[in-house]
C-alpha cells in the first residue's frame, strides 16, 4: 500500500504540474514527463493491494486512476503530433481524473474515521502529490537547460516558486494533522499520537520531518536563490538532492499514515 500510494501521488503530481510549465520547454519535455507519469501510474496499478478494492470508494478510486492513465497516455501520444486543438481537454481530463483518484484514495484510507480526519486526509494526499510533482518537474526542467540552453531562466524560477508554495502548504497540512491528532485524543481510543512521536517508533516521524519537510524547505530556498542568479546547473544539482529528500519524506509519510491513521 505504501508503494502504491507513493507512486500514484508522484505520477499524478507530475501531471498536475505540467499545466504550469511554459510551452517553451519544448515538445520533448512534455512528452518525457507525460510518459514518465504514465509509466509510474501503470506500475502503481500493478502493485495495487487487494484491500484497496474492499470498498465502493476504493473501487471508484481505481476507475478514476485508470481514467487518468488513459488520458495521460493519450496526451503523450498526441504531444507535438495531432489533435492539438483538443489537447487542453485531454490535460483537463487527466487532472480531473487524478484529483478524483486522490480523493477516493484518501476517503478509502480514512474510512470509518471522523469527517474532519477524512478531510485532512484528502488535503494531505493532494498536497503530497503537489509536492512530489513540483519537486520532480522542477528537477527535470532544470536538467532540460542542458538540452535547450537558450531557454529563459524565468521558466525554472516559476516552477521553483510553485515547488516552494507546495512545500509551504505541505508543512501547514502536516502541522494541522499533528495538532488535530494530539488535541482530539481521548483515553480509551488507543495510544495517542503524542505518545507515538515521543517513543522509539517515533523515529520514523522525526525522519519524516527532517527529510521530508525541513530538508526540502531549505533546499528549495537555496534553489530559488541560485535560479535568481541564473545558475541553472547549480540549481539543478540542488534540485536532485531536494527531490531525493522529498521522496524519502513522502514514503515515510505514507508509512506513518497506515501505522497511526494520522495523515502527516
Amino acid at each position: 500500500m505504501v508503494l502504491f500510494l507513493f507512486l500514484t501521488h508522484l505520477a499524478l503530481g507530475i501531471v498536475f504540474t505540467l499545466v504550469f510549465v511554459s510551452r517553451e520547454a519544448g515538445v520533448k519535455f512534455f512528452r518525457f514527463n507525460a510518459g514518465l507519469a504514465a509509466i509510474l501510474i501503470a506500475v502503481a496499478l500493478a502493485f495495487r493491494p487487494s484491500e484497496a478494492d474492499a470498498t465502493l470508494v476504493g473501487r471508484a478510486g481505481w476507475f478514476a486512476l485508470v481514467a487518468a492513465e488513459l488520458a495521460t497516455v493519450l496526451y503523450w501520444a498526441t504531444v507535438g503530433r495531432a489533435l492539438s486543438s483538443i489537447r487542453p481537454a485531454i490535460v483537463a481530463a487527466a487532472v480531473g481524473a487524478g484529483m478524483a483518484a486522490l480523493v477516493a484514495q484518501a476517503l478509502a484510507v480514512a474510512a470509518s474515521r471522523a469527517v474532519a480526519v477524512q478531510s485532512l486526509t484528502v488535503i494531505s494526499f493532494i498536497s503530497s502529490a503537489a509536492l512530489l510533482g513540483g519537486a520532480c518537474t522542477a528537477m527535470i526542467l532544470g536538467h532540460w537547460y542542458l538540452i535547450l540552453p537558450s531557454m529563459q531562466v524565468s521558466h525554472l524560477q516559476s516552477v521553483v516558486k510553485l515547488h516552494i508554495a507546495s512545500m509551504i502548504v505541505r508543512v501547514v497540512v502536516v502541522a494541522a494533522a499533528m495538532a488535530f491528532a494530539i488535541l482530539t485524543w481521548q483515553p480509551g481510543l488507543g495510544p495517542s499520537f503524542r505518545h507515538y512521536i515521543t517513543s522509539i517508533a517515533g523515529v520514523f516521524f522525526w525522519q519524516r520531518v527532517l527529510f521530508g519537510l525541513v530538508g526540502p524547505a531549505l533546499l528549495s530556498y537555496l534553489t530559488w536563490e541560485t535560479a535568481k542568479i541564473r545558475s541553472t546547473q547549480s540549481a539543478t544539482g540542488i534540485l536532485y538532492v531536494d527531490f531525493f529528500t522529498v521522496v524519502v519524506g513522502e514514503v515515510l509519510a505514507k508509512y506513518i499514515l497506515l501505522a497511526t491513521r494520522v495523515p502527516v
